[in-house]
């Protein structure tokens, strides 16, 4: 049984309806009902998990291999010139369920790459610093 209130857990579990995509015995995928643009799935563990952190290796690795599934189907389903896969952990996560977006994406179609300002760093050494403290935490 997934967590109580979770709007994914109930459509992995059929109590709440969707279109289904893809089907197996770890996850699903099904159109999101707000897409932004049509093809616009999510690709889900049929198990609870709030974020990627969250996820075993082994289930991490296939919600990515069904999300590349999905990516590929999606170009040659809609004829889409490519994809936008995209997880948010957290801060913008609409549902506290581990999801894969997978937007299908055409030249020219608006969508600016990603949609936050981007900034580049204040000089060569602050960006060492950052990857220095990466680092150390990949090591831990």
């Amino acid at each position: 049984m997934g967590a109580s209130g979770c709007v994914f857990c109930a459509i992995v579990e059929g109590r709440s309806p969707s279109h289904r995509v893809l089907e197996s015995t770890d996850c699903i995928a099904f159109l999101d009902t707000r897409p932004l643009f049509p093809g616009h799935v999510l690709v889900v563990p049929r198990e609870h998990h709030e974020t990627i952190a969250d996820l075993s290796p082994a289930l991490a690795g296939s919600l990515f291999q069904h999300a590349r599934r999905v990516s590929m189907a999606v170009e040659s389903a809609l004829g889409a010139d490519g994809t936008f896969v995209a997880m948010n952990n957290r801060v913008s996560q609409s549902v506290p369920h581990a999801h894969l977006h997978v937007v299908p994406r055409k030249r020219g179609d608006g969508l600016r790459g990603f949609f936050w300002p981007r900034h580049k760093y204040a000089s060569e050494e602050e960006a060492a610093a950052v990857a220095e403290k990466l680092r150390s935490a990949l090591r831990a």
